[in-house]
């Protein structure tokens, strides 16, 4: 990840200095005043005499981010706001100390909280999500065998109440709702078909994630925003109690929206 927003930014025109003066520069403006935009961070960089024309501004928060020093944290009016790390998620565990951390151990918790949230999942749908080498998937998940459970359908899974991590009730699926753009859901595995089915026009062709409708685990319906209000494109009929609780969801979209 790292290297390829450094191959980015210098295609741009920024060099390594330059980025590194640039997190410092966001680092010490979230400090000083908290939560901000981009586009107020891009003012902050700009005073700094830090080009971000283009795809500059969101390289150059992507490497604060991969660096462990920024997150997005709270929604100031449309924008999702960025955050120091520390002073949004606290200090880190005593484990997790700054040259205390190798490599093995880093990878064996990025699997073992990978599987928290998308498990069951394979090793493919490990190194796809975190944008790693397939053998080093293969090394975290191997680092906590002993925590795992292999399915029939040959997928991992932690092993209910076996740690923190460990999940001790049945999944169950989600109520009827509407899903954002480049929803989450659709980047934790390799294979969308689960989700989508053969539903067309959620993912194009050019590479947009167009918002969707989730029902009983799949996509039912794509929605957009017109004059204020949600419109939904379903695929085929839904049944009554499912359009009302889409329905119902969809004034809290438009109530979140404002």
């Amino acid at each position: 990840m790292t290297t390829a927003i450094t191959r980015r930014l210098a295609q741009q025109g920024v060099g390594a200095d330059e980025a590194d003066k640039a997190v410092e520069v966001i680092d010490a403006a979230l400090a000083a005043d908290g939560p901000m935009t981009r586009a107020q961070l891009s003012d902050r960089l700009a005073a700094a005499g830090i080009a971000t024309q283009g795809q500059i501004l969101v390289h150059l928060l992507a490497e604060a981010s991969v660096r462990g020093l920024v997150v997005r944290g709270p929604v100031i009016g449309r924008q999702h706001a960025l955050v120091r790390v520390s002073d949004w998620l606290g200090a880190p565990p005593a484990r997790f100390a700054p040259g205390r951390l190798d490599r093995d151990v880093a990878l064996a918790e990025l699997a073992r909280r990978y599987l928290v949230g998308h498990g069951p999942a394979s090793e493919r749908d490990l190194a796809k999500w975190a944008g790693l080498p397939l053998r080093d998937a293969r090394r975290g998940l191997s680092a906590i065998a002993g925590e795992l459970r292999d399915r029939d359908d040959g997928l991992a899974e932690l092993v209910p109440g076996h740690s923190a991590a460990g999940r001790d009730r049945a999944a169950e699926l989600p109520r009827p709702r509407l899903l954002g753009s480049y929803d989450p859901l659709l980047h934790g595995w390799v294979a969308r078909e689960p989700v989508l089915g053969t539903a067309s026009g959620i993912v194009t062709v050019n590479g947009l994630f167009r918002p969707f409708a989730l029902v009983d685990g799949r996509a039912a319906a794509i929605w957009t925003m017109s004059i204020g209000q949600v419109v939904l494109d379903p695929f085929a009929p839904l049944p009554e109690p499912v359009a009302a609780a889409l329905r119902a969801d969809a004034q809290d979209v438009v109530r979140f929206l404002g």
